[in-house]
């Protein structure tokens, strides 16, 4: 159906040391900013139909690195909520040196389907994943509505919804996605077919992505649901 390239944002001040969830104002540091602009000229020559992002601004940054000079509808970010971070409520802000040490912290890492953060406005892990997936979906259909089947798009999201995203096409249960990495700036492909989804490509930081062209005119696509028997050349 399409190909999704799935970003995350760039480095902050907040990335690892602190749980930054929905806290407003954290924006790319010098780091993000240059993994940003590095991610953008890697992917320069991937021809995109869209460039979406969290409405974070971490997120909007780094898609507007990727943007940049784009012509038509890539060219300016647009932004879906439901790419949004998982709202961590009472946890929001906190070091997770700190968050390690809570009773839930386990459940976070040994069953995260039956966590629901605490607090106003905390989230269960399954409903963020749900609503990531869901926009997923709806991108999709309308990706290749307006662009066609070898269509691809970008969308640059949060490390949790991205691992949540990857274990939806990975047919895992949400419980498996703690086993799935996104590092800062990171890419991960997840092409989509009528029959499965293949993840293309896991947390990379510096692939080639000629494999992400599409076709040349006149040569069919990589449409076909079919797995390749033995791995392919």
């Amino acid at each position: 159906m399409t190909t999704l390239l799935l970003v995350r944002h760039g480095l902050t001040a907040m990335t690892g040391p602190v749980l930054a969830g929905w806290t407003p104002g954290v924006r790319l540091d010098e780091r993000g900013r240059a993994q940003a602009a590095a991610l953008a000229g890697r992917l320069a020559p991937v021809p995109l139909a869209a460039v979406v992002a969290s409405p974070l601004e971490r997120c909007v940054e780094t898609a507007e690195a990727v943007a940049g000079d784009r012509s038509g509808r890539a060219g300016k970010v647009e932004t879906d909520e439901r790419f949004g971070e998982v709202r961590y409520g009472d946890w929001t802000g906190r070091p997770l040196k700190e968050l390690a040490e809570e009773p839930l912290w386990r459940t976070v890492q040994a069953h995260p389907s039956a966590v629901r953060f605490p607090g106003e406005g905390g989230e269960a892990m399954a409903a963020a994943q749900h609503r990531a997936v869901a926009a997923v979906r709806d991108w999709n259909e309308r990706i290749a509505a307006e662009h066609g089947a070898d269509a691809a798009y970008l969308v640059c999201s949060h490390g949790d919804i991205i691992k949540a995203v990857v274990a939806d096409a990975l047919g895992l249960h949400l419980d498996q996605f703690q086993r799935v990495q996104a590092d800062p700036a990171s890419l991960t492909v997840v092409r989509y077919t009528e029959l499965r989804p293949f993840v293309v490509r896991l947390n990379d930081v510096g692939g080639d992505v000629g494999g992400l062209l599409p076709p040349p005119p006149g040569e069919s696509g990589s449409g076909s649901s079919d797995a390749v028997v033995g791995g392919g050349a």
